[in-house]
């Protein structure tokens, strides 16, 4: 039968194939429609639902993977933006309006984990990634204090773009990456010997070595835009074969190969801001796309953000 649809997948070199990534659904699943513009999705295995943010609606969303069914999970949310879990299933969430990050405690309560670097107020953290060690790493570019649009119009205090650690011990903030124009996305290696990071405004992503005393090298380019032109990158994901999968704006999902090379793309109809691993076999890839949640069931499986050392997955409910 012909149809009408786009193709999903685009093959850029053969390894695209061979690795299983184009594997799976023949086209992108709706869940949901009717955001303004949509974020920070995360799997949440207790419950199996994903748990995003609309940011200029003030609100965040749950779609329940038994009904299909979709409803608030949080007004007046902080103009939230990315969300992870931690080792304990904790929902961390980066808040732009509130400039903070938070996490939601099992009982329901939130704690602020950060919202000051020596005393300044931080810009409007937008994502999150939590180190097996339990340590919360985030981005902290200006998008929420811009305008009013996803935040509060604001200067900014610190003056500057910069990636943070939190000391799961002390709760300290320590500056871990700067000049950067506007950190974004984030994600550790399955080793957690390196950290990727997209700095959406010089349009590529960094990798930087993790040190044992939680500090990172200088870092390097690990990928660019190049050629893309309608390429953006926002956040980032990896799979269990150590490809790295890149939300890229208007240019779909870019999918990368350990060596840096742009295999091939997810092709999806609205613009791509951020994309996570869920479902019983962590093989189905959900992307916030401007007003719409969609899904990809994969021939490849994704790992968790949280590293190694925690796989609530391994104990989730299976069929």
């Amino acid at each position: 039968m012909s149809s009408d649809r786009p193709a999903l997948y685009e093959m850029f070199d053969d390894r695209f194939r061979t690795g299983r990534c184009m594997n799976g659904d023949d086209a992108v699943e709706v869940l949901y429609t009717g955001c303004r513009w949509a974020e920070g999705p995360v799997y949440v295995p207790a419950f199996r639902q994903v748990v995003w943010s609309d940011i200029p609606n003030d609100r965040m969303l749950r779609w329940d993977e038994e009904t299909g069914a979709v409803g608030v999970f949080r007004r007046r949310a902080g103009h939230t933006n990315g969300n992870t879990l931690d080792g304990q299933g904790r929902l961390i969430t980066c808040e732009q309006g509130n400039r903070r990050v938070t996490r939601t405690e099992h009982d329901g309560t939130v704690t602020v984990l950060a919202d000051r670097w020596q005393g300044k107020r931080l810009n409007s953290p937008n994502d999150a990634a939590v180190k097996s060690d339990g340590s919360v790493w985030f981005s902290d570019p200006d998008f929420g204090i811009t305008s009013d649009y996803e935040g509060y119009r604001a200067e900014s205090e610190i003056g500057a773009n910069n990636v943070y650690r939190i000391d799961p011990a002390t709760g300290d903030v320590r500056l871990v990456a700067d000049g950067l124009t506007a950190p974004n996305g984030l994600v550790f290696s399955a080793d957690e010997r390196q950290l990727f990071v997209s700095d959406t405004g010089a349009n590529h992503i960094r990798v930087f070595d993790v040190r044992e005393d939680g500090t990172l090298s200088d870092g390097e380019v690990f990928a660019d835009a190049g050629d893309r032109g309608n390429a953006r990158f926002d956040n980032l994901r990896f799979d269990d074969g150590g490809r790295l999968w890149a939300a890229a704006m208007d240019d779909g999902v870019h999918c990368y190969d350990p060596d840096g090379t742009l295999i091939g793309r997810l092709v999806i109809p609205e613009t791509v801001a951020n994309i996570a691993w869920g479902g019983a076999k962590r093989n189905r890839l959900f992307i916030t796309a401007q007003t719409s949640l969609y899904s990809v069931v994969m021939g490849v499986t994704g790992t968790h953000p949280t590293g190694p050392g925690h796989q609530p997955w391994r104990s989730a409910g299976r069929r």
